[in-house]
């Protein structure tokens, strides 16, 4: 994770949340980017579980911070 984050200054989490969170931004990314009309229906199941791993991994990551 670098120092130049532009969501770091306003994200007081540890660096390895911030990348965790990070990297959930980078699926929802790829993913809004992805060419759903020409992806096999193999292609989409992979994109949706790798959602749903974000997803789980980001609702994980609030409840973590919240309960501090």
């Amino acid at each position: 994770m670098h120092d130049d984050d532009p969501h770091a200054a306003a994200n007081p989490m540890c660096s390895a949340r911030r990348a965790r969170l990070s990297l959930a931004r980078q699926d929802l990314d790829s993913a809004r980017d992805a060419k759903l009309d020409s992806m096999d229906v193999a292609g989409l199941v992979l994109l949706v579980e790798r959602l749903r791993g974000s997803l789980d991994d980001v609702i994980r990551l609030v409840d973590e911070v919240t309960s501090e």
